[in-house]
């Protein structure tokens, strides 16, 4: 154990003590991004951080699993945080990385495989820096047998009586600040009762972990308020649905590797051949950024939900949007990737978004020109899961990011998925066709 761990380690155990911690949470999500936990005693909790806490790895598996097997939950002490919602004794959370038994990374681990992504990227000497627009619905609470009911009839930006979740977003961010997870805005989104909440740019791998708590915190809020939040993508039929835009820059140690101080260019060679990659792999990767049936609900809408590969520095319906900035603001160069939702797994998302990148300027990938719009006139996204899972299963990019194991994992998952959509009698084609056949 280094200095700094012991440090971290001796932070956690004072700060419980102080604050009469009763219970600590140890927080990871399975290769569908789902949130699972373990709950230890604060009794237990010098133990676990010395040697962890025994798992069934199995539960990393989403719905598809396999078979039981043993793996040790080991907690970072870096993101030990008191949850501010909780009623009744302070808890506390701790997200963990998972080993197996002989202490190697467990090969089912999405927070790994984001890690083993981030060191590729500093061997090559950048970091990569991820800010979130997260969009989302607030629903009249009913449970998921009863048509979601908006609580108003905002619009985009809106603050009058309409936006009657004011209070909401404030309670949101309270306890996020609370969490130490910094965000820059908030506001109504274009939909009734749509909302978005804006993280700023951390290190992805503190970003990854953010989306996740951000989740949590967002349907406590709503909760606390007797509604109920969703992160579903595409929840209304006749309106926009929920994106995650992405805001994406590499750092090195001389600063920011995507600003270009030729106004004339967005860009620098660097950032170009980082932008080229994502563009060059992006049918294969959109089965982790759209990740459900319902993703592709969103993007068939068209408007900001991106239908073709191409970017943009002006249009809103491009894959990838080049933000305009102060060309004195070299920190705020980046790029925006606008097909993700807001129910992927941040720690895959993040990791094949970069894996794309680095192979374009590994590579030397170039560029193609900028789409003038308005339509997008790119190559097209994958239509449904179905297409984009089969992309994904033959990607070497896939594989060598991710390995056998989680790729594998993840297939079963989504084709499990596809054939119980497959299956499932929709209330469109009752509407369509019971009276008409």
């Amino acid at each position: 154990m280094t200095s700094v761990e012991a440090d971290h380690r001796e932070y956690v155990l004072r700060v419980a003590r102080e604050r009469d911690v009763r219970y600590v949470r140890i927080w990871f999500v399975d290769v569908l991004g789902l949130l699972k936990s373990v709950a230890i005693a604060v009794s237990e909790l010098e133990a676990a951080l010395e040697h962890g806490v025994g798992i069934d790895g199995s539960a990393l598996e989403g719905v598809a699993r396999m078979a039981e097997r043993d793996v040790i939950a080991v907690p970072d002490p870096t993101t030990f945080q008191i949850l501010p919602w909780c009623q009744g004794g302070v808890v506390a959370r701790m997200f963990c990385d998972v080993s197996q038994t002989d202490d190697r990374p467990f090969p089912g681990d999405s927070r790994h495989a984001l890690r083993r992504m981030l060191d590729r990227a500093g061997e090559l000497g950048f970091t990569l820096l991820v800010g979130c627009e997260m969009e989302f619905f607030v629903f009249a609470g009913g449970g998921p047998e009863i048509a979601p009911r908006p609580l108003d009839s905002g619009a985009y930006l809106d603050l009058t009586t309409l936006d009657v979740g004011s209070e909401f977003r404030g309670l949101t961010i309270d306890y996020l600040e609370q969490m130490g997870i910094p965000t820059s805005s908030s506001h109504h989104e274009d939909a009734p009762s749509q909302h978005e909440i804006d993280l700023q740019h951390m290190d992805a791998l503190s970003m990854a972990d953010a989306v996740t708590t951000f989740r949590v915190a967002v349907k406590e809020a709503a909760r606390e308020l007797g509604t109920e939040a969703t992160f579903m993508p595409q929840p209304l039929e006749a309106q926009p649905g929920s994106g995650m835009h992405l805001h994406m820059s590499l750092f090195t140690p001389d600063g920011n590797a995507f600003h270009s101080a030729d106004p004339a260019e967005p860009l620098t060679p660097v950032g170009r051949a980082f932008l080229a990659g994502v563009l060059t792999h992006a049918r294969e990767i959109t089965a982790v950024t759209n990740q459900w049936v319902n993703s592709y609900k969103r993007l068939a809408r068209g408007g900001e939900a991106p239908q073709r590969i191409g970017w943009t520095r002006f249009g809103d319906n491009g894959l990838v949007r080049i933000p305009s900035r102060r060309q004195s603001s070299e920190a705020s160069a980046r790029i925006e990737l606008r097909s993700p939702d807001p129910g992927c797994n941040p720690y895959l998302a993040f990791a094949i978004v970069l894996a794309a990148g680095l192979r374009g300027i590994e590579h030397g990938y170039e560029l193609v020109p900028e789409d003038p719009g308005p339509a997008m006139s790119g190559p097209p996204l994958p239509e449904d899961l179905r297409e984009a899972t089969d992309l994904f299963a033959t990607s070497e990019l896939v594989r060598d990011t991710f390995g056998e194991f989680l790729c594998d994992r993840y297939v079963r998952n989504k084709r499990s998925e596809w054939a119980d959509y497959r299956t499932t009698v929709s209330d469109f084609e009752r509407r369509r066709y019971l009276g008409l056949m």
